[in-house]
């Protein structure tokens, strides 16, 4: 919800507030930088006094800072809001995150984490539109959505279990008891955890490039469809929308298929579909040929979201999940911001087909790479 909702409305901002269209797109991309510099923190207050809490506050400041968006007319009031809106989610985030390593286990940890990123596939598919529809009643209706955050934060104290007195309680009070306390220190520790683990520097870099894959989509698809005649934002928001529908049925298959094949054959899988989701977009000559990328794009997503989490929650050190799965958040919206940086400068070299063609090279070393690790695991 946080960016997606708000895509639709951006001329309507510009208009509003009488701001460049630059300017306009910030609303949406603010909160991604936040979230990227707040995460670590959030993941080092989360080692020390558990999740709940920080999930419940951030719940009420992510309702506060989006909601505000419905009392301002300001361009510099409505910025502000998103820094507090990108605090908010940094919160939630990585507090979803370790509420499911603590309250499941096993395939039972696997599903739940299956379903969170399914979930966050349907927002995908869904908030766009919900977005335009109340874009079309008043330009800042949108930010109101923000405010279920609130209420749901309700819902977060009166079901979510509260610490224990024993020493595996879900919300311990107290830092791990190897958990550094100096600057200097944790910074020793954490590079001491990537020398121990060395395939989790290889997990966030996984998750970076998924990022950016996704927001190539979400950049330059819609320019794509516009070479066969797709220009009307309701029906981009549609191919959008099966994207995030896609990676929402993969995602929910996600620990069904762990029964059936590994996590790396998972993984590679998925960069199978972009490579050939990407190879499709660049030859689509028609409006129905260009639905079959989106939808393998889509389905490669679902399949290492989950994965990634799934990693980290065993690579990472337990009483240092908090920190490790910040670092998921902070490297995704890194790539979700750099997209654009990556793949804009090559429109004018080879076109917008060439940018999914570049996409879908990389996506096929990737696989290449996995495909050639595998066979020397087998030897």
């Amino acid at each position: 919800m946080a960016g997606a909702i708000l895509g639709p409305i951006v001329p309507q901002i510009q208009s509003e507030l009488g701001v460049s269209g630059t300017a306009a797109g910030l609303i949406i991309t603010t909160h991604g930088g936040v979230i990227v510099l707040a995460s670590p923190l959030m993941g080092t207050l989360i080692d020390r006094v558990g999740p709940r809490r920080p999930f419940v506050g951030g719940l009420i400041i992510y309702g506060l800072g989006g909601g505000a968006g419905l009392f301002v007319d300001t361009f510099t009031t409505l910025l502000l809001s998103r820094v507090v809106l990108g605090i908010g989610t940094a919160a939630v985030y990585t507090s979803i995150t370790v509420l499911i390593y603590n309250l499941y286990e096993g395939q039972a940890m696997e599903r739940a984490l299956g379903y969170r990123s399914s979930a966050n596939s349907a927002g995908a598919a869904v908030w766009p539109l919900v977005g335009g529809a109340a874009g079309t009643i008043a330009w800042n209706l949108p930010f109101g959505v923000y405010l279920v955050a609130l209420p749901l934060g309700l819902v977060a104290v009166l079901t979510i279990p509260k610490p224990a007195e024993s020493s595996d309680s879900l919300d311990d009070s107290k830092p791990g008891e190897n958990t550094p306390a100096g600057l200097g220190d944790r910074v020793r520790a954490t590079l001491a955890v990537f020398q121990r683990q060395p395939p989790l520097a290889l997990v966030y870099v996984l998750y970076f490039g998924a990022n950016v894959f996704l927001y190539a989509v979400v950049v330059f698809y819609p320019q794509l469809l516009s070479t066969v005649g797709v220009t009307s934002s309701f029906a981009i928001s549609l191919y959008l929308a099966a994207n995030g529908a896609a990676g929402g049925v993969s995602a929910a298959l996600y620990d069904r298929l762990l029964t059936r094949a590994t996590r790396t054959s998972l993984i590679t899988i998925a960069f199978l579909f972009w490579l050939l989701g990407f190879g499709l977009a660049v030859v689509m000559e028609t409006p129905i040929g260009a639905l079959l990328p989106v939808i393998l794009l889509g389905l490669g997503i679902g399949l290492v979201f989950p994965s990634t989490f799934a990693l980290v929650e065993r690579f990472a050190p337990a009483d240092r999940q908090g920190q490790f799965s910040s670092y998921i958040a902070s490297f995704g919206y890194t790539g979700q911001f750099v997209s654009p940086l990556l793949f804009g400068p090559l429109v004018p070299l080879v076109g917008i087909a060439g940018v999914f063609g570049v996409a879908g090279g990389i996506a096929g070393l990737a696989a290449t790479g996995l495909l050639l690790w595998k066979v020397g695991q087998i030897r």
